[in-house]
């Protein structure tokens, strides 16, 4: 989740590993006068032809066999509901007594177009004389990509049912994980043995229908508006009148665009100081000075700096502000920042956060750097982590500071945006919704392993946690390009889970999601994990980086290598690259990033200081900053554009590899991660 760009990577995470929620839930009894403008009936279990107006042979009601680990039983029951008689859909179920099962039913809808319909409404009751559960979920699904086998899920969990005829009205709004309403697969209802501890039950439905009401009510996508920062605009002549003055909140700005290549550094060691100088010139500069935060974007068109013709992006990502923390730890390591200094900056950033809006104790995940307005409606567990991450290695090189780093640490409660029907993290939460977002972080080698050890070292969410994310997937998931190998169940400090791995050549290896440094790698800014975890992710860790190289030279015929999201080159925007067999789901290669040969200096140092000089000695890359975000390997063309987000992981990355791991030991002093880091000592990947 982490600048403008990464949603989009989130939204590719999200469309395989969705997940059911259980804090929020569907009203039951909504107010009757609402208005119907239109109604398209799915089903009323009196009408047996209707069906074929919907799916025809596919509109019959099955067990859902994907998630059956139980029996059900589908039947017409006669039935009277206030005062009409009619037949209603009679659903038993049952379920195996282990200790997580579940089961359902599903109803093929042969790709309705659901789009003109803003809610799903039905009746429902509990069957007094079997028992049934107070909660069941329903979802929708539709096929997104059809030849990697992917799919929209979007879903709704329903509470406080009765033995009573009640009316479920759920807005499909809230069913967040379907972007497009058309085409829809099949609608399911879904018992969950988590869920409720009423294992075997029964209910009757009737009169499915999706409806038109005129009153969607709030959508993921509504923006948010910052007002002060908007009339500021105005009282200043607009929002080109008042870059000016944006410019000048800045701590500096660069002077010429390219240093002469021939000046840097031959000598490596050199080389690498002279980088993180510059870079953290250049984090330091493009952060609001009264503030304290770091801009998220400022890019440079066509080989103009001047401020005006310059596209600065005066907002910010809580990862954004966590990387800069690090950073500013980091930069008096390195000896670039005296300690008075650091804690200069470190207050003015900790005041600001301490005037920010949040919900739940958590921070939103964009804010004005001018006005410090939300401009967000979302809660983001992965953004979240990082800036605790953050806060612990300020409270532990800064005791000065300990106090009020610890009450912001403190506030934040992971055990909100956990499902323990899952047993896995949220992505996070609509605020303007008041309801999760659908989908999981359920795959364990991705960025977000670093929050969920977090969430565990803190006691917020169990150390079972750990060992529910996937390491492998089925070999019949058709979206995989290699199939896993050595499957089979593990047990770890009491929990099982599945194994195996991949392989490419000679190395074996498991999986992130889109085969790219970033997912690999980013954990490593502050966890050790060749140190604390050898035989699983520090060993996977330099598999990763070695295939990226490899790959990169020995198949794509590039010069340089390290592939990870960042900016696009050809066009203005944010994109994701990786190897695509390095991951589940796989992004496609292109762009090189040099923020991906730093992460690698974690796993291979050697390799990636070298590539770091070449990328600085072949192309026009390397500015008063540092590096620039990213470089067509083959054309040469670069994006002039300095990103927050991948200018703090690269500065950090040469910080722990200049100065003996210097971040990574203070973030393995504070007590949360003494606690967490002990779960992941254990496993062994390719055993």
């Amino acid at each position: 989740m982490i600048i403008a760009a990464i949603p989009l990577m989130f939204l590719a995470l999200s469309l395989f590993l969705s997940g059911y929620f259980m804090d929020a839930v569907a009203t039951t009894r909504p107010d009757f006068t609402e208005p119907v403008i239109k109604r398209l009936v799915l089903h009323d279990f009196n009408r047996r032809d209707l069906l074929s107006n919907v799916g025809g042979e596919s509109g019959a009601w099955t067990g859902h066999s994907d998630l059956s680990t139980g029996e059900v039983d589908i039947a017409l029951s006669g039935d009277e509901r206030m005062g009409q008689s009619g037949h209603a859909l009679h659903l038993s179920y049952s379920l195996d007594q282990q200790a997580q099962s579940s089961t359902g039913f599903r109803i093929g809808l042969n790709g309705l177009d659901g789009v003109e319909y803003d809610h799903l409404e039905f009746w429902v009751k509990g069957d007094a004389k079997k028992g049934y559960a107070r909660t069941f979920k329903v979802a929708f699904q539709r096929p997104f990509n059809a030849c990697m086998k992917l799919s929209e899920r979007g879903s709704y969990v329903v509470e406080e049912i009765d033995d009573e005829w009640q009316r479920v009205s759920i807005p499909l709004n809230l069913m967040n994980g379907i972007t497009d309403w058309t085409d829809l697969d099949e609608m399911v209802f879904t018992f969950q043995s988590r869920r409720s501890n009423i294992k075997q039950g029964a209910y009757y439905v009737d009169d499915i229908a999706l409806v038109k009401t005129g009153m969607p009510g709030p959508h993921i996508w509504d923006p948010v508006i910052p007002q002060r920062k908007k009339a500021w605009e105005r009282s200043v002549g607009g929002q080109v009148a008042a870059r000016p003055q944006i410019h000048a909140r800045l701590s500096g700005w660069p002077s010429t665009l390219l240093v002469d290549k021939k000046k840097l550094p031959e000598d490596r060691q050199d080389f690498l100081w002279r980088l993180a100088r510059d870079t953290w010139r250049g984090l330091d500069a493009l952060t609001d000075r009264k503030h304290g935060l770091p801009l998220d974007t400022v890019a440079f068109n066509e080989w103009q700096l001047k401020p005006q013709q310059a596209y600065i992006g005066d907002y910010t990502n809580i990862t954004n502000i966590g990387m800069y923390l690090l950073a500013t730890v980091a930069a008096n390591d390195l000896g670039f920042l005296s300690r008075e200094q650091a804690m200069e900056r470190l207050n003015t950033t900790l005041s600001s956060l301490e005037k920010m809006e949040t919900f739940q104790g958590f921070y939103f995940n964009y804010y004005d750097t001018t006005t410090l307005e939300r401009t967000s409606n979302f809660i983001s567990f992965v953004d979240s982590s990082w800036l605790t991450a953050g806060l612990m290695v300020v409270r532990t090189a800064f005791p000065e500071l300990h106090q009020r780093s610890t009450r912001l640490i403190d506030q934040t409660d992971y055990d909100w945006l956990y499902d323990d029907v899952e047993q896995l993290m949220s992505h996070g939460y609509y605020v303007n919704l008041r309801y999760p977002s659908e989908y999981h972080y359920g795959l364990l080698y991705t960025e977000s392993r670093m929050g969920s050890l977090i969430a565990i070292g803190k006691g917020d969410v169990p150390e079972q946690h750990w060992f529910k994310m996937e390491r492998t997937f089925p070999p019949d998931y058709a979206w995989q390009t290699l199939s896993p190998q050595k499957r089979k169940i593990k047990r770890i400090r009491g929990n099982e889970l599945m194994g195996g791995y991949y392989q490419w050549r000679d190395f074996k290896y498991i999986p992130s999601w889109g085969g790219s440094l970033f997912e690999a790698l980013m954990p490593t800014l502050v966890v050790d994990e060749k140190k604390f975890a050898p035989q699983s992710l520090g060993r996977n860790n330099e598999i990763h980086a070695m295939i990226h190289r490899r790959y990169a030279t020995e198949e794509l015929d590039y010069p340089v290598w390290g592939m990870s999201p960042s900016s696009a080159v050809a066009r203005d925007s944010y994109s994701e690259y990786g190897v695509k067999f390095l991951g589940a789901r796989g992004y496609k290669c292109g762009v090189i990033s040099p923020h991906a040969s730093a992460l690698a200096l974690s796993a291979t140092p050697e390799e990636a200081v070298s590539n770091l000089h070449r990328l600085a000695t072949l192309y026009d890359i390397y500015g008063e900053f540092g590096f620039y975000d990213a470089v067509d390997p083959i054309s040469g063309e670069v994006r002039y554009k300095y990103l927050a987000l991948n200018q703090g992981m690269l500065f950090i990355s040469l910080a722990n590899y200049l100065k003996d791991n210097s971040i990574q030991k203070h973030f393995a002093a504070d007590p949360i991660a003494v606690k967490a880091l002990a779960v992941i000592g254990e496993e062994r990947f390719f055993d």
